[in-house]
């Protein structure tokens, strides 16, 4: 089989530390549980240039690397390897992190998953060719039996592959969507483990 994984809020907790650095630079004290957007600028209510800002601040190496694994990603990911199952990362973030992004997956212990770059959000114009970044008509070339996603803006990409299983990974800003008949929400990599083995 092989599976996407989506990294961040679905491999490390990005938005618990998005909510940590809008408090401290600039008193936006929205909890978690709160966060009701995928877009952080109106989960925070933030101006332009304070989430341009925060979006820098996220994005520094010191801080991608310091945020948490969702409990048992590593683990429940290198099961299903070891199984034989093929895993690829394919992230939103800018191709500028790869460095970075590379390093957080070697040392949460998933050195054999794949990792490319997709510009899934329009957020970045300075995409390069390169080995690892994907452009639209290549990952659409890409073939999964499964999918691990948390956000609602990436859901359409998946209408390529309609016999894809999307195990939707729960979180405050996805609990309003209607979920397709092939959408399974998850709350656990424990309980995204057994859905696949099944």
């Amino acid at each position: 089989m092989k599976i996407y994984v989506d990294f961040d809020d679905c491999l490390c907790e990005t938005a618990r530390s998005f909510t940590e650095i809008a408090a401290r630079l600039f008193g936006k004290n929205v909890p978690y549980e709160e966060v009701r957007f995928f877009n952080l600028k109106e989960s925070f209510d933030l101006n332009e240039d304070e989430y341009e800002q925060l979006m820098l601040e996220g994005h520094k190496p010191e801080i991608l690397l310091a945020y948490e694994e969702t409990p048992d990603a590593s683990k429940v990911l290198n099961e299903l390897m070891d199984e034989g199952h093929e895993v690829s990362v394919i992230t939103g973030r800018p191709d500028s992190t790869y460095d970075v992004s590379r390093r957080w997956l070697d040392e949460h212990d998933l050195k054999r998953a794949n990792l490319y770059f997709l510009n899934k959000y329009g957020r970045d114009t300075f995409y390069q060719k390169g080995s690892y970044n994907l452009e639209l008509e290549d990952f659409y070339k890409m073939q999964f039996d499964y999918a691990i996603e948390d956000s609602p803006l990436a859901f359409k990409y998946f209408d390529k592959w309609p016999d894809l299983r999307v195990m939707v990974f729960d979180r405050p800003w996805n609990q309003e969507c209607d979920l397709q008949e092939n959408f399974l929400r998850c709350p656990s990599w424990e309980y995204i483990r057994e859905q696949v083995r099944d």
